[in-house]
C-alpha cells in the first residue's frame, strides 16, 4: 500500500503533532519516507531539497516568539548560502530568560539582541549583516570566522569601516580577542575558501600577500591576476583548484603561467593536499621569497 502523502502537506514543513491532530496522518504514517525528520516532532516533504533554509523553516516552528536566526543562519537567509550546507546546524539566539532547548541540531545561543540588531527576511527574523559578522567573529576560530567575514564583505553584505567599529566595541571577554582577530585577517577581495586559508596562514606567521593582484608587465599591459602576490618580490601563490583540471585548462594554465614567468615573476602553486601540511606551505612560500632577497 503505497504511503499516505496528503496534498496539502506536498512542498511543506510541518509539526507531526499538528498533521496527526488535524487526521491528515498517524504516528505510524510520519515515520514513512515521503517524511524527511528535520528536528524532533518537526518534518519536510521528502521531496523537498535537503538545504540549510528548508532546516531554518523547521526550525521556526518550535523555536519561541522571542529568538532570532543568528551566525552561519543569519547569513544564509541574508544571501550568504554559500557559508551553509545541509549539515550546519541551525543557529538561533534567545534571551537568557527564555527556558528553550537544548534541541538536536539546533545550536542555541542565548543572548538579549536589541530590536537595532534585528531584521525581518521574508517570514524569518535574524541578525543583520553586521551583527552576524561580529557573531561569527566571536564565537568561530580562524580560518573559518575570516572565511565569512571574507564572503559578507564581498558580497557587499557588511561594509568593512562598519564591522572594524562593531568589533571594536565588543566588550572585552566576550570573545573579543578571537573577533578582533578575525576581523583584522578578513579582506572582501578573497575569491575562494581556500584562498582565505592561505591568506590567514601566511599573515599569522608575518607575512602581508596582496589578495587578487593584477600583473602588468613592463608596458603597463595586463599579464594575469593571481590569488595571492607579493608584488616587490614578484612572487604570486596561486591555489589550483579541481576546476583547474577541465578539458583544455591545462593549456591555459600553461599560457598564463608563461606569461608570468616573462614578466619576472615566481609563482608558488599549491593544491587542497598542500593545505594539509600548512608547515610546507610556508616553507614553500618563504623560499620563494627568499631568492628575490626576502
Amino acid at each position: 500500500m503505497p504511503a499516505s502523502r496528503p496534498p496539502i502537506l506536498r512542498g511543506r514543513v510541518f509539526r507531526g503533532r499538528d498533521a496527526v491532530a488535524a487526521g491528515l496522518l498517524t504516528k505510524r504514517q510520519l515515520s514513512s519516507r515521503v517524511w524527511r525528520p528535520l528536528f524532533r516532532g518537526v518534518y519536510a516533504d521528502a521531496e523537498l531539497p535537503d538545504t540549510h533554509e528548508i532546516a531554518i523553516a523547521g526550525a521556526s516552528l518550535i523555536t519561541p516568539s522571542t529568538a532570532v536566526f543568528s551566525g552561519r543562519s543569519a547569513a544564509c537567509l541574508l544571501g550568504a548560502d554559500q557559508l551553509v550546507d545541509a549539515s550546519t546546524p541551525v543557529e538561533v539566539t534567545v534571551p537568557e530568560a527564555d527556558r528553550f532547548g537544548p534541541v538536536a541540531g539546533l545550536r542555541i545561543r542565548r543572548a538579549v539582541v536589541p530590536e537595532s540588531d534585528v531584521r525581518s527576511v521574508r517570514r524569518y527574523s535574524c541578525t543583520t549583516p553586521v551583527r552576524t559578522a561580529v557573531d561569527i567573529a566571536r564565537h568561530e576560530e580562524l580560518p573559518g570566522s575570516v572565511i565569512a567575514l571574507d564572503v559578507l564583505l564581498r558580497r557587499g553584505l557588511v561594509d568593512a569601516g562598519r564591522l572594524a567599529e562593531a568589533v571594536a566595541a565588543v566588550p572585552t571577554g566576550r570573545g573579543s580577542r578571537r573577533a578582533r582577530l578575525a576581523e583584522a585577517l578578513a579582506d572582501g577581495r578573497a575569491e575562494s575558501p581556500p584562498e582565505t586559508v592561505v591568506r590567514v596562514l601566511l599573515r599569522t606567521a608575518g607575512l602581508a600577500p596582496v589578495p587578487q593582484f593584477v600583473v602588468r608587465d613592463e608596458h603597463g599591459r595586463f599579464v594575469a591576476r593571481v590569488d595571492l602576490a607579493f608584488p616587490g618580490q614578484r612572487v604570486a601563490v596561486e591555489y589550483d583548484g579541481a576546476w583547474h583540471g577541465h578539458p583544455g585548462q591545462l593549456a591555459r594554465d600553461r599560457r598564463r603561467l608563461n606569461a608570468l614567468v616573462a614578466a619576472g615573476w615566481r609563482v608558488v602553486h599549491l593544491t587542497a593536499a598542500d593545505l594539509h601540511d600548512p608547515a610546507r606551505v610556508l616553507a614553500a612560500v618563504a623560499s620563494a621569497l627568499a631568492e628575490r632577497g626576502l
